[in-house]
C-alpha cells in the first residue's frame, strides 16, 4: 500500500529536521529539541493512525494543533540564532506543504460528514 503524500512529506521533514534538532546546543537540545522531536514522531505516528481510523476529523485536527506547535517552536529557534533564515524558510515551507494536506484532508472529512 502506497503512503498518502502527506505522510511522506511528514517522513521527510523527520529525515531532514531530527539530525538538525540532534545538534543544537546543549541548553536548546534538552528541552526544545527533544519536544519537537517527539512532536514531529507523534505527527507520523498519528497521520498513519488516522489513516486506519473510522472517524478521522477529532484526530485531524488534533494532529493540525501539533502542526501549528512544531511551526512556533521553528520560529522559536530561529529567533534563538540556532537556524540560518536558509534553513528556517525551507523547514516552514515543508510545514506548510504539510499543513496544506491536512487541511485538504480535514475538508474532505467535514464535507463528508455533513452528506
Amino acid at each position: 500500500m502506497q503512503d498518502l503524500p502527506i505522510i511522506q512529506k511528514t517522513y521527510d521533514l523527520i529525515k531532514w529536521y531530527v539530525p538538525i534538532l540532534n545538534r543544537l546546543p546543549r541548553k536548546h537540545k534538552f528541552t526544545l529539541g527533544d519536544r519537537m522531536i517527539a512532536g514531529l514522531y507523534d505527527l507520523l505516528e498519528g497521520l498513519i493512525l488516522a489513516r486506519y481510523t473510522q472517524e478521522k476529523l477529532p484526530q485531524l485536527e488534533l494532529l493540525n494543533a501539533k502542526l501549528d506547535t512544531l511551526r512556533h517552536q521553528t520560529r522559536l529557534l530561529f529567533d534563538f540564532q540556532q537556524f540560518d533564515e536558509r534553513r528556517y524558510e525551507y523547514a516552514g515551507q515543508l510545514i506548510n506543504e504539510i499543513g496544506n494536506e491536512l487541511g485538504g484532508w480535514m475538508r474532505q472529512q467535514r464535507q463528508k460528514g455533513n452528506r
